[in-house]
């Protein structure tokens, strides 16, 4: 199954991936970054999955999602007649459920469904038994019950069961989670529920205020970004997944179900101009909460409800997505410095505050903070935005970024009313700018470069005139944007950073693909230093790559034609909707 065949459901504390050919092989229980309870995706069939399914159907004919939620239907035209599934995370009660709905359309279908739960990402094959007419499963600290009127039959670690389904028949299944030291929660009606899940997601979409001519695609990857959101605490995950590779068969395989701190204030930028403020005041609120302490330990990423210590393991009985090993749970650039972030952090408060999110004391004397800690430490190397596992080095991006935070710290004296120490702020400012023009720049080349010194480039130096660090006119900026188009786009989209035996930037071996989010920067740039049409074109064929939902992976292969690393991914919708944005 490639990665774009996936579809995403959720409710706003985990989620689960549910294939082209009706099987659910990833989820996670109770939160995003809980042990998986089907773990095929980066295992086998013996790590768990969940398939429903015509009897004789290989993949489905078509899906969709319901219009304006993320309610998936799936459909199939069989010989015999044509079947949906419905697949939905209802927003959560006391546990997490997992509904899924047979509907007859047409004719009568022969259905199957196998299941088969494990615990601890494949590691755990739990005990089950019947009670009440259900099944139920236990291993550890985990409980799961399936609630059907279909007859399941146990054999081999898995369970099975075949059934038909006529035209206006409705056959539910709902699969619950819970602690297993707890009593049985309450069954929940299926039909009940997926009514209250349409309803609550039509209401949110209708808050949206982008009228573009991309509204659908606009729409889809807000929805998404909403699906990341850990709901209780108002933390934004990059991606529901682990370890899918940025090269099939490599070693690039990273922990994203984290909240990178870069991540969740684009994520923001992206809903706060798309009108939804209340999810800015909810972030902030857990930001105030993660950073709390010394500015010195602030973080890039942490847990979803703040937690600090993700440290990275890998899980050697998982044989990795197409053979993609090592699968890694936690992340250890947790505790690496990007400066950049503290530039990405101050100017989502800046924004949020534009937008029209009240004022917070709290949150400016952690911003000030920031900023002295910044003042201190912003002509240090680090291992900058792409968490480069090699030497630090003066990144240009992390300087400009940094530029950037002192920039908005500013503008919030002069535009916002508050107080500070606005005259060194500003001479901050000035030192990194005229830094960052003398060592980041490559005059004989006419174009910025990745780090102090070197001559490669970087997608991220795109961000320049997007930032307001320099206007776009720039002559400077126009030959970045050059340069880039001749040097690092081999296939017609952009990758981060040349990647070669010769070049050591990352410190790792191995290729990857083209990085999303850079092409979506350059369409942004080629706009605003005025050439539209090359802009529109390239943004359209971006738009092509979504799979048949709207979804977008981080990476793509123009080579092989395919979608690559952690899916759906925030920071690739995240710049679709700038880019969109930025378009209309």
């Amino acid at each position: 199954m490639l990665i774009e065949d996936y579809a995403l459901i959720g409710d706003m504390q985990s989620a689960a991936l549910v294939g082209r050919d009706g099987s659910i092989d990833w989820l996670c229980l109770p939160r995003f970054d809980s042990p998986a309870c089907f773990a095929k995706l980066v295992g086998d069939d013996s790590n768990g999955f969940w398939r429903l399914a015509p009897s004789k159907g290989e993949t489905a004919t078509r899906r969709q999602y319901a219009k304006d939620t993320l309610i998936l239907e799936t459909v199939w035209e069989t010989p015999t007649g044509t079947v949906k599934v419905v697949d939905f995370m209802p927003p959560r009660h006391a546990n997490p459920d997992l509904v899924r709905i047979v509907e007859g359309i047409s004719g009568t279908v022969e259905m199957t469904t196998e299941i088969r739960i494990r615990f601890d990402y494949g590691r755990i094959v739990p005990w089950v038994r019947r009670a009440d007419g259900d099944l139920h499963a236990i291993g550890g600290p985990d409980s799961v019950w399936i609630h059907t009127p279909v007859q399941l039959r146990g054999g081999g670690y898995r369970h099975t069961g075949t059934f038909t389904v006529t035209a206006g028949e409705r056959v539910p299944f709902v699969f619950t989670w819970h602690p297993s030291h707890q009593p049985r929660p309450e069954p929940i009606d299926a039909v009940e529920e997926l009514g209250a899940t349409r309803l609550i997601w039509e209401d949110w979409v209708s808050r949206c205020g982008y009228t573009g001519p991309w509204r659908d695609e606009v729409v889809r990857s807000l929805i998404t970004l909403k699906a990341l959101t850990y709901g209780p605490t108002g933390g934004i995950v990059a991606a529901p997944t682990t370890s899918l590779p940025e090269h099939i068969g490599g070693i690039r395989n990273w922990d994203y179900r984290y909240c990178w701190l870069r991540d969740a204030a684009m994520t923001l930028d992206a809903l706060t101009d798309s009108g939804y403020i209340g999810e800015a005041g909810a972030w902030r609120d857990w930001l105030l909460r993660a950073v709390a302490g010394r500015p010195e330990d602030l973080q890039v990423m942490y847990g979803v409800a703040g937690e600090r210590r993700l440290p990275e393991l890998t899980l050697g009985w998982l044989g990795g997505y197409e053979g993609s090993r090592p699968v890694r749970i936690g992340n250890g650039a947790a505790d690496q410095l990007q400066l950049d972030v503290y530039g990405e952090v101050v100017n989502c408060l800046y924004q949020a505050r534009k937008m029209g999110l009240p004022p917070d004391d709290h949150a400016w004397s952690i911003a000030r903070k920031l900023l002295d800690f910044l003042d201190r430490s912003w002509d240090q190397p680090d291992e900058g935005l792409w968490e480069v596992r090699g030497p630090r080095r003066h990144f240009v991006h992390s300087k400009v970024m940094a530029w950037v935070a002192a920039d908005r710290m500013v503008r919030v004296v002069e535009e916002l009313g508050r107080t500070g120490p606005v005259d060194r702020w500003r001479a901050m400012r000035d030192r990194i700018h005229a830094e960052v023009c003398e060592k980041g720049f490559d005059a004989e080349r006419g174009t910025f470069t990745q780090s102090y010194g070197s001559r490669e480039l970087d997608a991220a130096l795109l961000l320049i005139p997007i930032v307001g660090f320099l206007p776009p006119e720039d002559p400077r900026v126009t030959g970045t944007i050059d340069a880039i188009e001749r040097e690092l786009m081999p296939d017609g989209f952009v990758l981060r950073y040349p990647i070669a035996d010769s070049i050591h930037v990352d410190g790792l071996p191995g290729a990857e693909g083209a990085f999303l989010a850079c092409s979506f920067w350059l369409a942004e740039a080629l706009a605003l230093v005025g050439r539209k049409d090359e802009a529109l074109e390239l943004f359209e064929r971006l738009l092509a790559l979504c799979n048949d939902v709207g979804l977008l992976a981080e990476e793509y292969d123009p080579v092989e034609g395919r979608q690559l690393g952690n899916f759906p991914q925030a920071f690739t919708h995240i710049h679709l909707i700038r880019t969109a944005q930025a378009l209309s």
